[in-house]
C-alpha cells in the first residue's frame, strides 16, 4: 500500500491507472477509521481494481462551533488498518494543498442542503459537496463508496454527480452496527460509559418503527411519535430531528409509500449522532 500526500502526484497516478485500463474505486474519509470504514474499502475493493481511502479532516464542514481541533486523529492506526482491509493507497493531503490562500470556489446543492442535518448545520453540506468534488477530480475515480450512516450526505452527492455530469457511479454502503445497534462513528468515543448506553435507544426506536412499516403502518405522524416516545427520555439526550422523507428530493411524507428514509439526530451530552433507516414501502 501506497501513502500519497501531493495533490500533483495523486492525479499522475490516476492518470496511469486509467491509461492501463484499470478500475479506480474512491472511499473518502477524515481518519479515525473503524469497522464501518474498512466495510467500504472491502464494497470498493469488489467493484474496482484499484481503492484509494482519502484520509483528511475537511475544515469547511465544520462550523465555528463544532469540533474540528478536537476530532479524533490517529494515522499510523489508520494505515494498518487500512492496508489490512485491503486499500492500495491512502491520499493524505494537507490544508496548503486542498485550500490554498487564494481559495474562493465552493460546490453548492440547493434545497436537500436545507433539510435534515442541513438545519442545524447550514455551512457543513457546502463543504462536504466542496471537497468532494475536489477529490472526485484529484483521484479520478470510476466509482467512490459512501456510508448509509451519512445518508443525507450519499443523497446530495448523488444529486451533485448527477447535476455536475460527474462520470462516477455512487454506491451507498449498508450501516455497521456496534453489538448493541448503535450505529458505528468516530464521533462515538466522545461518549461516556453512560452515555454509550444511552445511545443504543437510537437504532432500537428505529428498528422498532421499521418492524411497524413491515406490519403495515403507513401514518408518518404515528411513526414519528412512536421513535420520540423511545427517545424524549433519555437524561443526556436532546432530539434534534425526527423526519421521514422519500429519498429524491428529501421531502417529509405524510403516507409512507416508495422508497422512504427515517432518520433522526440526538444530541447526547456534547455529542451529535445521526442513525437511519432506509426501506421500501
Amino acid at each position: 500500500m501506497r501513502i500519497i500526500t501531493s495533490i500533483t502526484e495523486m492525479q499522475q497516478q490516476a492518470d496511469r491507472f486509467r491509461q492501463e485500463g484499470k478500475s479506480i474505486g474512491l472511499v473518502p474519509t477524515m481518519g479515525y477509521l473503524h469497522e464501518g470504514h474498512l466495510s467500504l474499502i472491502r464494497e470498493a475493493k469488489k467493484r474496482s481494481n484499484v481503492v484509494v481511502m482519502s484520509i483528511y479532516v475537511n475544515p469547511i464542514q465544520f462550523s465555528p462551533n463544532e469540533d474540528l481541533e478536537d476530532y479524533p486523529r490517529d494515522f499510523k492506526r489508520d494505515v494498518e488498518l487500512a492496508q489490512a482491509a485491503g486499500c492500495d493507497i491512502i491520499f493524505y493531503p494537507d490544508s496548503n494543498q486542498v485550500y490554498p490562500g487564494e481559495y474562493l470556489t465552493y460546490v453548492n446543492v440547493e434545497e436537500i442542503t436545507g433539510v435534515l442535518c442541513g438545519i442545524s448545520r447550514p455551512t457543513h453540506f457546502r463543504g462536504v459537496t466542496t471537497i468532494v468534488a475536489k477529490l472526485f477530480n484529484i483521484v479520478k475515480p470510476h466509482l467512490a463508496v459512501f456510508g448509509q450512516k451519512d445518508a443525507q450526505q450519499a443523497l446530495v452527492i448523488k444529486r451533485m454527480v448527477a447535476d455536475l455530469n460527474f462520470d462516477i457511479k455512487i454506491i451507498m454502503a449498508p450501516i455497521v452496527r456496534e453489538r448493541d445497534g448503535l450505529a458505528m462513528s468516530s464521533r462515538n468515543t466522545y461518549l461516556s460509559q453512560g452515555q454509550r448506553n444511552q445511545a443504543a435507544a437510537l437504532s432500537q426506536a428505529l428498528f422498532e418503527a421499521k418492524e411497524k412499516i413491515v406490519e403495515g403502518e403507513r401514518n408518518a405522524a404515528i411513526l414519528k411519535k412512536l421513535i420520540s416516545s423511545r427517545l424524549e427520555n433519555l437524561s443526556d439526550g436532546e432530539i434534534d430531528y425526527i423526519e421521514i422523507v422519500e429519498t429524491t428530493l428529501l421531502s417529509p411524507v405524510q403516507t409512507l409509500a416508495g422508497e422512504i428514509l427515517v432518520a433522526l439526530a440526538v444530541k447526547i451530552g456534547k455529542t451529535r449522532l445521526i442513525d437511519n433507516i432506509i426501506i421500501e414501502v
